[in-house]
């Protein structure tokens, strides 16, 4: 995998693209699922180009994490695009899915820690309330940015594994609170501190540069791509959208529009 900032390794001809949709089946659109948010503006922006190149595709938004793989899972989609590697593995885990990922082109989306009533680190005091998010991984991130933060140290060696109960020692008596992930930003007005997913940040009206500290990772585990089932990873039309979403246009895109997002194909 190669991390773009502003350059790229080759630009796709535009008309290669055209014969590639040339060639996707017709009938039925393809489907793809995503959260609301700058995911879906960043999707919904590649399936406006699609469309003018002849590809039928429909962008489904959905407000919670969970329900584009059920949707997935179950055939009603063809695609989702909202998730990496490390959230997609707890997933098919958990629920018992068994889907895979497309192709290695996404973004990252990083996190931060943000605050209404602090302006640094260094201003947090002890027993201070922090919000981090409920599932597992993004979880396991927040906790991660606290000790990068000097705020919390952690079981040694666990990673992305880490919970609460591997918090071993908290010099300042914070007080962690696990919230679903769509509220977390919503949570600031009532808690000192939270550790938020910048789709998250952005979709409620946030600025990624108010963050205290953020993790810019380039980390391939953080990067959201297209998640599909086993038997749709070749499907004309998947490869199609994929190829226009690596496409120089998308680099302006994310450049212009979302800045604090990484492009990673």
């Amino acid at each position: 995998m190669k991390l773009f900032g502003k350059t790229l390794a080759g630009a796709i001809a535009g008309a290669a693209l055209m014969t590639t949709f040339a060639t996707a089946r017709e009938g039925a659109p393809l489907s793809l699922g995503v959260t609301a948010g700058p995911v879906a503006l960043l999707i919904d922006s590649v399936a406006q180009r699609a469309r003018s190149k002849g590809l039928n595709v429909k962008v489904v938004e959905f407000s919670d994490w969970v329900s584009p793989n059920v949707a997935v899972d179950a055939g009603d989609l063809d695609a989702n695009f909202f998730q990496h590697a490390t959230y997609l593995a707890q997933q098919n885990k958990a629920r018992g899915f068994n889907l895979i990922q497309a192709d290695p082109g996404g973004i990252i989306g990083p996190v931060g820690l943000f605050s209404r009533k602090y302006k640094s680190i260094d201003a947090v005091p002890n027993g201070a309330q922090v919000a981090i998010p409920n599932d597992p991984v993004n979880g396991a991130r927040g906790l991660i940015l606290l000790e990068k933060a000097g705020l919390i140290k952690l079981t040694p060696g666990k990673g992305i594994q880490v919970t609460t109960a591997d918090i071993v020692d908290n010099p300042r008596k914070l007080r962690i609170i696990e919230l679903d992930p769509g509220q977390v930003y919503r949570s600031l007005d009532d808690v000192g501190l939270a550790s938020v997913n910048f789709t998250s940040l952005v979709l409620a009206g946030g600025d990624p540069k108010s963050a205290l500290i953020a993790d810019l990772t380039t980390d391939e585990k953080f990067v959201f791509r297209f998640v599909t089932r086993p038997d749709r990873t070749n499907d004309p039309q998947l490869k199609a959208f994929i190829a226009e979403f690596k496409s120089p246009e998308t680099l302006k895109f994310i450049e212009a529009r979302l800045p604090a997002f990484i492009p990673a194909w």
